[in-house]
């Protein structure tokens, strides 16, 4: 059977693939394994638990809520908040373990559930497995004044955004900024922190009802967020996804600004200010040739990793570096948060335009983004992607004809019979070439 955990908790089509039950079996095999091993051992043990506002999050709240009560786990919920935000409270409030009922950037009939550890860090994978091979066994629960309590917080949106504007080095004061929420978490709380640190603040997307997560808005979709910055004259403008842990801009002529520009930006910035650890960025395979470019001209070693933000922060963590993030706008500042943080992430990147006293657009300069092309490849047989010879002949060629200015990523799905083949080349026309060469070559091979 495929793992139920994939890289970001467990995600599906809500009252579908994530039921209420099995959301409180995760729960309470969750309480059950950190309690066998010593989590609790000496004090009654404490969860919190957040959501963005999906209408599914309300019922899979209920039923996070009921399992760890039912376990002997007092539950403090937070309510509506960023995954981000949950991460920092948890080890924050001393909290014991941290749940997020969130699919992110997924649309709205998805939903998906995450655990943080007390250090509001994703659990391992090992203890993600323990928890699965949990599910469904016998149990003798707690009685009486054995079970946990729940309660409400109070100040939790404050208490986040404090922290939020505790670590911006500057005032923002002079900026007009564009924030789209996506209809999502952070919705409260990214204008609430812009404004705080001196923005002068236009908001979109900021109005969930439950159903109009993610649509038309945020971080997957920047049309609105271009078209507003225009019409207001805006210096910026700042997206995140659906549960904020993401962040994309848009220059003042509306450009778009990725992941990978963001993160260029930022290094430079955190380098200068003496803030970057080991001078190293920690990035995806998927990140564009030109940051990696950019990077090495600037002397800035880049660590990569597969895609994944849990995989830049395992690197991270074991070689001891403090930035990293994904072209997608998962962006990880160690120094402040526990995974990527979008309305962070936004905030810094305003503190550089600032500090540089430079717009948006002439920082994107710090790295020219080679074109780049991604063709997905459907129903082939993708574990022969890494040992066929044919394609690892036409794979050499490609990149011995697009030398240093280009790169080759053929990499099998995840979760589907499909390979991807991305290219980056010095045109768009050779990297759409290369692209569709390489991909006949995959179908051909492997299908």
């Amino acid at each position: 059977m495929a793992r139920l955990f994939g890289t970001d908790g467990v995600r599906g089509l809500a009252n579908r693939d994530l039921t209420a039950p099995l959301v409180m079996d995760l729960s309470v095999a969750a309480a059950r394994v950190l309690g066998e091993q010593g989590e609790f051992k000496g004090h009654r043990p404490l969860a919190v638990v957040g959501r963005d506002p999906r209408a599914s999050g309300e019922f899979l709240e209920a039923a996070v809520v009921a399992g760890l009560a039912s376990s002997g786990v007092d539950v403090l919920r937070l309510g509506v908040l960023p995954t981000p935000a949950v991460a920092h409270l948890t080890h924050q409030l001393d909290a014991d373990l941290g749940v997020m009922l969130s699919a992110s950037h997924n649309p709205a009939p998805d939903n998906g559930i995450k655990f943080f550890d007390r250090s509001g860090h994703k659990l391992p994978d090992e203890l993600e497995d323990r928890i699965e091979a949990r599910l469904g066994e016998v149990w003798d629960p707690p009685t009486g004044a054995g079970v946990g309590r729940v309660r409400e917080a109070h100040g939790a949106v404050e208490q986040y955004v404090a922290h939020l504007l505790s670590t911006v080095p500057v005032s923002l004061d002079g900026l007009r900024v564009v924030v789209d929420c996506a209809n999502g978490a952070s919705s409260d709380v990214a204008p609430e922190a812009l404004r705080r640190a001196g923005a002068e603040v236009i908001t979109i997307g900021t109005a969930p009802d439950g159903l109009n997560i993610n649509s038309g808005c945020g971080s997957t979709h920047l049309e609105a967020l271009q078209q507003a910055v225009r019409e207001h004259g805006a210096d910026v403008g700042i997206a995140n996804d659906g549960d904020a842990d993401r962040c994309l801009a848009v220059t003042a002529s509306g450009e778009i600004v990725d992941g990978d520009q963001i993160m260029a930006i930022l290094a430079l910035d955190l380098r200068e200010a003496g803030a970057l650890a080991a001078d190293t960025v920690v990035a995806t395979v998927m990140s564009n040739l030109g940051f990696k470019l950019a990077m090495r001209e600037a002397g800035i070693t880049v660590v990569e990793t597969a895609v994944g933000d849990r995989y830049v922060l395992e690197a991270m963590k074991e070689g001891g570096f403090g930035f990293g993030g994904e072209q997608s706008g998962h962006v990880i500042m160690l120094d402040h948060a526990t995974t990527g943080d979008g309305v962070l992430t936004g905030l810094h990147l305003l503190a550089a335009m600032i500090r540089r006293g430079r717009p948006l657009d002439e920082l994107t300069k710090v790295m020219t983004r080679l074109p780049q092309v991604l063709i997905n490849v459907k129903d082939v047989d993708k574990n022969r992607a890494k040992t066929s010879p044919e394609l690892a002949t036409a794979v050499a060629a490609a990149e011995a004809d697009l030398g240093e200015t280009g790169r080759v990523l053929i990499r099998p799905s995840g979760t589907e019979p499909m390979v991807r083949v991305m290219v980056e080349a010095a045109s768009e026309s050779q990297a759409q070439s290369v692209a569709e060469h390489l991909a006949g070559v995959v179908k051909t091979t492997l299908g």
